[in-house]
Protein backbone atom coordinates (compact mmCIF):
# COMPACT_ATOMS: atom_id res chain seq x y z
CA UNK A 1 0.00 0.00 0.00
CA UNK A 2 1.28 3.42 -0.73
CA UNK A 3 1.91 6.08 1.42
CA UNK A 4 -1.23 8.45 0.08
CA UNK A 5 -3.74 4.83 0.41
CA UNK A 6 -2.08 4.38 4.01
CA UNK A 7 -3.23 7.88 4.81
CA UNK A 8 -6.87 7.96 2.62
CA UNK A 9 -7.26 4.29 4.82
CA UNK A 10 -6.03 6.17 8.17
CA UNK A 11 -8.55 8.76 7.76
CA UNK A 12 -11.28 6.18 6.60
CA UNK A 13 -10.82 4.07 10.06
CA UNK A 14 -10.47 7.33 11.64
CA UNK A 15 -14.21 8.48 11.29
CA UNK A 16 -16.24 8.31 14.35
CA UNK A 17 -19.38 6.94 12.24
CA UNK A 18 -19.87 4.71 9.61
CA UNK A 19 -22.78 3.30 7.43
CA UNK A 20 -22.39 -0.10 5.22
CA UNK A 21 -24.21 -0.31 1.62
CA UNK A 22 -24.97 -3.51 0.78
CA UNK A 23 -24.88 -4.53 4.60
CA UNK A 24 -26.67 -8.31 4.33
CA UNK A 25 -28.34 -10.82 6.74
CA UNK A 26 -26.84 -13.42 5.12
CA UNK A 27 -23.43 -13.64 7.70
CA UNK A 28 -21.27 -15.35 4.36
CA UNK A 29 -21.40 -12.24 2.73
CA UNK A 30 -19.17 -9.41 2.66
CA UNK A 31 -21.49 -7.04 3.15
CA UNK A 32 -21.98 -8.54 6.86
CA UNK A 33 -19.00 -9.12 7.55
CA UNK A 34 -17.68 -5.09 7.16
CA UNK A 35 -20.72 -4.33 9.03
CA UNK A 36 -20.32 -6.77 12.02
CA UNK A 37 -16.13 -6.13 11.41
CA UNK A 38 -16.74 -2.04 11.90
CA UNK A 39 -19.14 -2.68 14.46
CA UNK A 40 -16.57 -5.05 16.76
CA UNK A 41 -14.08 -2.41 16.41
CA UNK A 42 -16.79 -0.01 18.92
CA UNK A 43 -17.82 2.63 15.94
CA UNK A 44 -21.12 3.80 15.33
CA UNK A 45 -22.29 1.78 12.16
CA UNK A 46 -25.67 1.85 10.10
CA UNK A 47 -26.62 -1.29 7.72
CA UNK A 48 -28.01 0.45 4.44
CA UNK A 49 -30.45 -2.26 2.25
CA UNK A 50 -33.57 -0.94 1.35
CA UNK A 51 -34.77 -4.43 1.04
CA UNK A 52 -34.43 -5.75 4.86
CA UNK A 53 -35.93 -4.08 8.02
CA UNK A 54 -32.98 -5.29 9.86
CA UNK A 55 -28.75 -6.00 9.67
CA UNK A 56 -27.26 -7.90 13.12
CA UNK A 57 -30.52 -6.68 15.25
CA UNK A 58 -29.63 -2.61 13.88
CA UNK A 59 -32.13 -0.91 11.96
CA UNK A 60 -31.46 -0.98 8.31
CA UNK A 61 -32.15 1.99 5.93
CA UNK A 62 -33.29 2.39 2.90
CA UNK A 63 -30.76 5.16 1.76
CA UNK A 64 -28.35 7.75 3.49
CA UNK A 65 -31.13 10.23 3.76
CA UNK A 66 -32.87 8.06 6.16
CA UNK A 67 -30.02 7.63 8.23
CA UNK A 68 -30.16 9.23 12.21
CA UNK A 69 -27.29 11.34 11.29
CA UNK A 70 -24.73 11.57 8.17
CA UNK A 71 -22.29 9.15 8.43
CA UNK A 72 -18.36 10.35 8.38
CA UNK A 73 -17.84 7.30 6.18
CA UNK A 74 -19.20 4.96 3.52
CA UNK A 75 -18.08 1.46 3.18
CA UNK A 76 -19.66 0.43 -0.41
CA UNK A 77 -20.07 -3.43 -1.10
CA UNK A 78 -22.85 -3.57 -3.39
CA UNK A 79 -22.91 -4.17 -7.16
CA UNK A 80 -20.78 -1.39 -8.98
CA UNK A 81 -24.08 0.34 -10.80
CA UNK A 82 -25.45 0.28 -7.43
CA UNK A 83 -22.33 1.98 -6.27
CA UNK A 84 -22.61 4.98 -8.62
CA UNK A 85 -26.13 5.48 -6.91
CA UNK A 86 -25.03 5.44 -3.52
CA UNK A 87 -22.16 7.58 -4.19
CA UNK A 88 -24.76 10.54 -5.25
CA UNK A 89 -26.09 9.75 -1.84
CA UNK A 90 -23.18 10.03 -0.06
CA UNK A 91 -22.21 13.58 -1.71
CA UNK A 92 -25.74 14.93 -1.49
CA UNK A 93 -25.69 14.00 2.24
CA UNK A 94 -21.74 15.08 3.29
CA UNK A 95 -20.17 12.21 3.97
CA UNK A 96 -16.59 12.83 3.52
CA UNK A 97 -15.07 9.18 3.34
CA UNK A 98 -16.19 6.83 0.73
CA UNK A 99 -14.30 3.06 0.84
CA UNK A 100 -15.15 1.26 -2.70
CA UNK A 101 -14.60 -2.84 -0.80
CA UNK A 102 -13.28 -5.29 -3.88
CA UNK A 103 -16.14 -5.85 -6.46
CA UNK A 104 -17.97 -2.57 -5.74
CA UNK A 105 -16.20 -0.28 -7.68
CA UNK A 106 -17.51 1.94 -10.14
CA UNK A 107 -15.28 4.29 -11.80
CA UNK A 108 -17.37 7.06 -12.65
CA UNK A 109 -19.02 6.78 -8.84
CA UNK A 110 -14.85 7.03 -8.18
CA UNK A 111 -14.81 10.28 -10.55
CA UNK A 112 -18.21 11.90 -9.22
CA UNK A 113 -16.67 11.03 -5.30
CA UNK A 114 -13.23 13.10 -6.01
CA UNK A 115 -14.43 15.87 -7.77
CA UNK A 116 -17.09 16.38 -4.84
CA UNK A 117 -13.61 16.33 -2.32
CA UNK A 118 -14.61 13.01 -1.04
CA UNK A 119 -11.47 10.61 0.53
CA UNK A 120 -12.02 7.84 -1.85
CA UNK A 121 -10.72 4.21 -1.67
CA UNK A 122 -10.91 2.58 -4.62
CA UNK A 123 -7.63 0.48 -5.00
CA UNK A 124 -8.89 -3.24 -4.54
CA UNK A 125 -7.99 -2.78 -0.71
CA UNK A 126 -10.47 -4.62 1.76
CA UNK A 127 -11.39 -3.14 4.84
CA UNK A 128 -11.36 -6.56 6.55
CA UNK A 129 -7.94 -7.11 6.02
CA UNK A 130 -6.99 -3.75 7.85
CA UNK A 131 -9.88 -4.43 10.80
CA UNK A 132 -8.09 -7.61 11.56
CA UNK A 133 -4.65 -6.35 12.00
CA UNK A 134 -5.89 -2.97 14.09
Amino acid sequence: MNKNAESSTAEFLAAQTFAVAGASTDRSKYGNKVFRALLASGRTVYPLNPSVPEVEGHTAYASIADLPEVPEALSIVTPPLVTRDVVQQAIAAGVKHVWMQPGAEDSQGSKLAREAGLNVIDDGSCVLVLLAVE
